[in-house]
């Protein structure tokens, strides 16, 4: 089935993003809440990896038993950091031969402790390279792109932003993924310029629900994501952990709502390797593939 394919029968598709865990008993927590995430019918599962391309044989270790719990289609992130394209190449290979059949295509954010991207030698500065190269090496691949509500941290404007991801769209890329948020509003308005801008594939909102604000605010940090106002408000009220739990996870079911409203095609979730969040926002939804 094609990535593009599980988002035009007029359902919302569901998936879900995990990382690899880096102890055996974190694997193990890993593959019992995919279990449970499975109860969703998602369409398929991503796993990241980490930083200048370290865990990547961890990342295709979880999506091999992902495929064995759910026997569902699997996504590997791929980026361009501190790699040359016989490298990228060479770990396309490894994954389409542990059944991975979609990849997430990304340039990479620098690594710690560095201000900006640097290209390898012999590698690719621009995501739009990178998926260039998938489609013409590894046509058989789905491709999912990254999209920023918000505007990428590194751009210069919002249209530089936009023009970038139509480069990656033209270059092969079958959906737009987008970067996490907290108002609705804002993947709306981005959502309508790549309309008008003549970007025509699948626009999936990634969410990430809220249970703990330290963590949230941390990551929204990094990735230059708003937490709305009347959200931030709301969540320090307290610093129980049920309580900031219950607050966010309700926000995400209110952003879930909405979102089904104006008919997006899917919902990506980053669930952070846990399922509590996604069973308590996903109960009763109508979701997921059928």
């Amino acid at each position: 089935m094609s990535l593009a394919s599980h988002y035009q029968d007029g359902s919302c598709a569901i998936s879900f993003e995990l990382f690899p865990p880096r102890t055996e008993k974190g694997m193990e927590a890993l593959c019992e809440n995919v279990r449970r995430l499975t109860q969703f019918m998602p369409a398929y599962f991503t796993c990241t990896y980490g930083a200048g391309g370290s865990s990547q044989g961890t990342t295709l270790e979880v999506l091999r038993k992902v495929r064995e719990i759910t026997g569902l289609p699997v996504a590997s992130h791929l980026t361009c950091v501190g790699a040359t394209a016989e490298d990228l190449e060479d770990y396309l290979a490894q994954a389409t031969q542990t059944g991975v059949e979609y990849i997430v295509a990304l340039r990479g954010d620098p690594p710690k402790g560095e201000s900006a991207f640097k290209m390898t030698d012999g590698g690719f500065r621009y995501a739009n390279e990178l998926v260039e190269m998938i489609r013409s090496k590894f046509s058989n691949l789905g491709i999912a792109v990254a999209g920023y509500p918000e505007v990428h941290q590194e751009a210069v404007d919002a249209q530089t932003d936009l023009d970038n991801l139509k480069r990656k769209v033209d270059a092969g890329g079958d959906i737009i993924i987008t970067q996490l948020f907290y108002d609705n509003a804002d993947f709306y308005r981005f959502r309508d310029k790549c309309v008008a801008a003549g970007i025509n594939v699948p626009i999936v909102p990634g969410i990430l629900p809220v249970t703990n604000f330290a963590q949230a605010d941390r990551i929204a940090s990094m990735c230059k994501a708003r937490i709305p106002n009347e959200l931030r408000e709301a969540m320090t009220e307290s610093e129980d952990d049920k309580f900031q739990f219950e607050v966010g996870v309700q926000h995400a079911r209110m952003q879930t709502a909405d979102l089904l409203e104006n008919d997006v095609p899917g919902i990506h979730y980053y669930v952070l390797n846990k399922s509590d969040a996604a069973e308590a926002l996903l109960d009763g939804m109508q979701l997921g593939s059928a």
